[in-house]
């Protein structure tokens, strides 16, 4: 028998980071039978074997379910990290002093290693150091080679390799480190679906990690640099979907800057027809707290109103005491946005122009099929998935059901806006479009009998890109009778 899954209730997908808290094969399906749709990988932490058996655990659950699961690894990238301390976290008191050195030994609340010589070139006495997300800030006070001597203007909690932003002077880092290079080929061998590249600048930093990528996985990009917002239709141009990485943003700029920026990153990102995910300190209180505020709610759900494909959890579900319950908060919370009846409204406030091709125009089409005569559902054939983009860029008030003959195309779809992937074999004419159209929507529960079908594909059938194809089908209910 075809194994079949059931939708989410909801459009916007769920992006899951793995971590200590969740990083075993019981608590991914957990998290997954909660509500996450793709997991995140972060090579920040951990080592190549662990990320592995998290990899094998991803695809096993896969294979149980029937559902496609999306695998995103997240490249450190020229992260500026301090290093390791011997006793656990230290406490950092206001007005003491902290050094920051090239000892590689584990540090304490004196000292730590920094393992970046070029901000011991780049640093002046006076400029500031800020950690963990700015919420350590120290001052310098002396530099040499070796040493980076500070005051501390802020205290509290500082430990293993938190991240440190340096705002006062620019520190010429590559765009792909040693360690990202290793990272990325690992990630390629392990088959993932999507490589994340941190703290873009340039797009000729985007153009080296596709070269480096060569097709084996679609690319996104973190904004979390000014610099890189700066250029952001360039950077989208050659990427595969988009970040709004709030925590580095939201260091590197004053706090009420990064709102305006994320909906300005958000809108642009779906003018374009690339995914997006809005992500950092979703549900932050939930790392402790069983339950969020109701800031943190209303954070949400504005992601969810803005129109962002994807919404991300990271410490809460990697970290924290309540990942599962951080996913079906989130989870709820989509499902309460989506049913509100202005959601639809409000997420066409963001003018969405379809470029002068065939299949841009056939998408936008569908949407308006959908509006004219109520029609209950589209089904996309797709073989690179470029059609179910352009469909989810119009943001229709129906379901998508999107087949695919490549398991890797479906699986990109778990950071797409309303997309039901599955992975199918290929039609070779019309009327098997029509029949399996069909078929696959009662299967999988799209639509019943008497329920209006809009189907796109490609002819010749199995020709990527060729989108010229749109019609209007009725179920009867009896489509499935005579197959098990």
């Amino acid at each position: 028998m075809v194994q079949s899954f059931t939708p989410r209730q909801r459009k916007v997908r769920i992006l899951a980071t793995l971590g200590p808290a969740s990083a075993n094969p019981e608590m991914i399906a957990a998290l997954h039978r909660a509500g996450a749709d793709a997991f995140r990988v972060n090579m920040s932490h951990g080592d190549h074997e662990g990320h592995a058996k998290v990899i094998a655990a991803i695809r096993a659950l896969e294979k149980d379910t029937g559902r496609p699961t999306t695998i995103l690894v997240d490249l450190q990238g020229p992260k500026l990290r301090v290093g390791t301390f011997k006793d656990g976290p230290a406490e950092l008191a206001k007005g003491e002093r902290f050094v920051l050195d090239i000892d590689k030994a584990p540090g304490d609340a004196g000292r730590v290693h920094l393992p970046h010589p070029e901000l011991f070139a780049a640093l002046e006495p006076g400029t500031r150091l800020l950690v963990d997300d700015g919420k350590l800030v120290l001052r310098v006070q002396a530099v040499s080679p070796e040493r980076i001597e500070t005051i501390v203007e802020v205290g509290g909690r500082i430990s293993d390799r938190k991240g440190v932003n340096v705002p006062d002077v620019v520190v010429p880092l590559a765009a792909l480190t040693e360690k990202d290079r290793k990272d990325l080929s690992f990630a390629l061998e392990q088959h993932v679906d999507w490589i994340a590249l941190s703290f873009v600048q340039r797009p000729e930093d985007v153009a080296e990690a596709r070269r480096l990528i060569g097709g084996k996985a679609a690319l996104l990009v973190k904004f979390e640099k000014p610099a890189g917002v700066q250029r952001l239709e360039e950077i989208l141009e050659i990427a595969d979907a988009a970040m709004v990485a709030r925590g580095d943003l939201g260091v590197e700029l004053p706090p009420e800057a990064v709102p305006p920026l994320q909906k300005r990153i958000v809108a642009t990102a779906r003018a374009m027809g690339k995914p997006v995910v809005v992500a950092t300190q979703m549900l932050e209180s939930m790392i402790v707290s069983p339950s969020p505020t109701r800031a943190e709610v209303s954070d949400v759900a504005t992601a969810i109103y803005d129109g962002a494909d994807a919404i991300m959890l990271s410490a809460e579900t990697a970290a924290g005491a309540w990942p599962v319950e951080a996913v079906t908060m989130m989870d709820s919370i989509a499902r309460s946005v989506e049913s509100d009846p202005d959601y639809f409204r409000r997420l066409h406030f963001t003018k969405t122009q379809p470029d002068a091709t065939t299949a841009d125009a056939l998408a936008e089409a569908a949407g308006r099929i959908i509006q004219t005569i109520a029609a209950d559902a589209i089904i996309c054939f797709t073989a690179s998935g470029s059609t179910a983009r352009r469909v989810a860029r119009e943001r229709p008030n129906a379901p998508l059901l999107v087949l695919t003959p490549k398991r890797d195309a479906a699986r990109r779809m778990g950071l797409l806006w309303g997309a039901h992937a599955v992975p199918t074999k290929d039609i070779g004419s019309f009327e098997e479009m029509i029949a399996k159209g069909k078929r696959m929507a009662l299967r999988h529960g799209i639509g019943t009998a008497g329920a209006k079908l809009v189907m796109m594909a490609g002819v010749p059938f199995g020709t990527p890109g060729s989108t010229n194809v749109l019609h209007v089908a009725t179920l009867t209910g009896d489509e499935l009778r005579g197959y098990s």
